[in-house]
C-alpha cells in the first residue's frame, strides 16, 4: 500500500458522468451502498438498449443520496450549470462513445462525446477552480487498453508508447490522457487516468463481445469468432474494476519532479484468457454449447491484451481477483434472469 494512501472520504460529493452506463452504474451504485452522495449525469443514448440504461437508472434512484440528471457531456453550458449548482468534490467521467469497430463507421459520435464532451468536462473542473469556486479535487477519467494498439511487448504498461492507436476509438482515449495532462499542467487539476481492460459483468453492454455470444447461444444462432479465436484479452470482472476506482478517488495523484499531479493507471486482471477458453467457460455458465462460425480478424481489433498492474498494487494495494469461472457464471444468472424479464 502506498504511505500517502488515503481511505475513502465518504463526506465527499462525487460526480459520475455516463452513470447509466455499465461502469458507471456499477461504480455509482458501489458509493451510494457506501453512503456518498452521488450526482450521475447521463443522456441515455440510444447506441444500445436504453431499457438496460433504464433499468440501472431505476435501481439507482432508489438510494435518497443520489441525484440523477439527464445531460450530454457535449452541451457545454448544461455542464457548467451542473457543476455549478452540484459543487462536486471528485469528479470521475465515464461518459464516452464506447466501441471499436462502430468507431470505423461512425466516426462524428466520437469526436463529438470522446473529444469536445471531455474538454468541457476538463472546463468545468478548471473553472471550479477559480478564486470563489468550489474547486474539483480530483477528477477520474476512462481511458482504455485499446490505446496500446498492436504493440508486442507484454504486460503493458502505462510506461511504454501509445503513438500508434489502430481506431479512432483508441485515438480519442489517447486524446483524453493527453488533454487532461495539458489541463493538469496548466491550471492544477489532480487528475487521474483508468486504462480498463475488457470489463464483463452483470448489467454490461449489449455490444460486447460476450453479451453478444449470450444472445445467439440461447437462441441457437451461429457466434462469429475472429481471428479463427486466435486472440486473447485481460477479461475483468467489472466488480475489481469498481474496487480499483473507489480506492483512488481520495488518492489524486501526489506531484512529480515537475510539480504535475498527473498519474495513469492499468486496471486489468493480468491474466489473459485465450478467447476460447472464454467462450467455452461462458458455454459452460448458461449451460448451451455455442454455434461457432471462424472469421479472419477485424479491423480495428487487436491480437492480445495483458495489463502490467505493478503500479497499481504499489499505490493502492490492490489487484484484481475475479476468474472468468465466477465471473461469467455471474454474468449468466443475471441473464437469464433478465432476458426471462424482457422477452
Amino acid at each position: 500500500m502506498g504511505e500517502k494512501y488515503r481511505e475513502p472520504d465518504r463526506t465527499k460529493k462525487i460526480l459520475i458522468t455516463g452513470a447509466a452506463g455499465f461502469i458507471g452504474f456499477h461504480l455509482a451504485k458501489r458509493l451510494l451502498e457506501d453512503g456518498f452522495e452521488v450526482c450521475g449525469v447521463d443522456n441515455l443514448n440510444s447506441y444500445y438498449d436504453v431499457h438496460l440504461k433504464e433499468q440501472r437508472l431505476s435501481e439507482l434512484k432508489e438510494y435518497n443520496n443520489y441525484l440523477f440528471i439527464k445531460a450530454d457531456i457535449s452541451e457545454k453550458e448544461k455542464i457548467k450549470k451542473i457543476f455549478s449548482d452540484n459543487s462536486p468534490d471528485i469528479v470521475v467521467n465515464l461518459a464516452a462513445q464506447a466501441g471499436v469497430r462502430y468507431s470505423i463507421e461512425n466516426p462524428d459520435v466520437y469526436i463529438e462525446s470522446n473529444i469536445v464532451g471531455f474538454y468541457h468536462i476538463l472546463e468545468a473542473c478548471r473553472h471550479s477552480r477559480r478564486e470563489g469556486g468550489h474547486p474539483v479535487e480530483h477528477l477520474l477519467f476512462a481511458s482504455s487498453s485499446s490505446v496500446y494498439g498492436n504493440q508486442k511487448k507484454v504486460p503493458f504498461s502505462v510506461e511504454d508508447s501509445v503513438d500508434r492507436p489502430i481506431s479512432l476509438y483508441a485515438a480519442t482515449k489517447k486524446s483524453n490522457e493527453l488533454m487532461a495532462y495539458t489541463y493538469s499542467h496548466l491550471y492544477g487539476i489532480p487528475a487521474t487516468g483508468l486504462r480498463f481492460f475488457t470489463v464483463y459483468g452483470p448489467y454490461g453492454r449489449p455490444d460486447m463481445a460476450y453479451f453478444g455470444f449470450s444472445e445467439r447461444i440461447m437462441k441457437g444462432e451461429p457466434i462469429r469468432i475472429f481471428n479463427q479465436g486466435d486472440l486473447y484479452r485481460d477479461f475483468t470482472y467489472v466488480d475489481d474494476i469498481v474496487e480499483g476506482v473507489v480506492r483512488m478517488l481520495n488518492n489524486p495523484p501526489p506531484a512529480n519532479e515537475d510539480g504535475d499531479r498527473y498519474k495513469v493507471y492499468n486496471i486489468g486482471n493480468n491474466k489473459p484468457v485465450k478467447l476460447m477458453d472464454f467462450i467455452r467457460t461462458l458455454e459452460k455458465a448458461l449451460g448451451k454449447e455455442a454455434i461457432k462460425e471462424y472469421l479472419p480478424m477485424q479491423p480495428g481489433d487487436v491480437y492480445q491484451t495483458y495489463a502490467d498492474i505493478e503500479e497499481l498494487e504499489r499505490d493502492f494495494g490492490y489487484r484484481p481477483s475475479v476468474g472468468i469461472e465466477e465471473g461469467l457464471g455471474k454474468f449468466a444468472a443475471w441473464y437469464k434472469e433478465w432476458k426471462g424479464k424482457h422477452v
